[in-house]
Order: C-alpha cells, then sequence, then structure tokens
C-alpha cells in the first residue's frame, strides 16, 4: 500500500500498473500531475502475513484537493503484493 501511495505521490504510473493485479488490472493507468499527494494514513489491516496469500487494506490517502479513502484488496501474485481493488 505505501510503495502505491508513493507512485502516486510521484507519478509513476507504469509500477501502479504492475503494481495491480493482472485479473482487475485497467488497461491504462493515468495520474494526474497536477494532484500532490501529501499523506497516507493505514488505519486498519487484515491478512497480509508471511504464509497468507490475500490481505486488506483499510487507509486515507490526503492529496491537496481532499481525501481518498478505501478498504482495497491485495494477493500474493508471483510472490509479490498486488492491489485486487476495494474490498
Amino acid at each position: 500500500m505505501r510503495s502505491r501511495f508513493s507512485a502516486f505521490a510521484v507519478g509513476d504510473a507504469e509500477y501502479l500498473r504492475t503494481s495491480w493485479d493482472p485479473e482487475t488490472r485497467p488497461r491504462r493507468v493515468d495520474v494526474d500531475p497536477d494532484t500532490r499527494w501529501t499523506r497516507l494514513e493505514v488505519l486498519d489491516r487484515t491478512g497480509g502475513g508471511l504464509l497468507e496469500s490475500t490481505g486488506t487494506v483499510e487507509f486515507r490517502a490526503h492529496h491537496d484537493g481532499g481525501v481518498v479513502a478505501e478498504h482495497s484488496r491485495f494477493r500474493r501474485v508471483g510472490g509479490r503484493w498486488v492491489y485486487v481493488g476495494p474490498a
């Protein structure tokens, strides 16, 4: 989750695309270069342990125009955690 927030903050659309689950990933990921991401709050998480293959993260991502809040699903694919979508 933190690495994806950082990718939004620096405008790294390619990282966002490759860290998205291949089954739910859009064809194209666009990042608004005018949005300034300022802070990430991780509110809760479930799963995601060393021997687990799924997990969720509840977060608030703050930017200059407001806040994005989501409870996200992640799963391990080929040893890497990928974003699946909202829980």
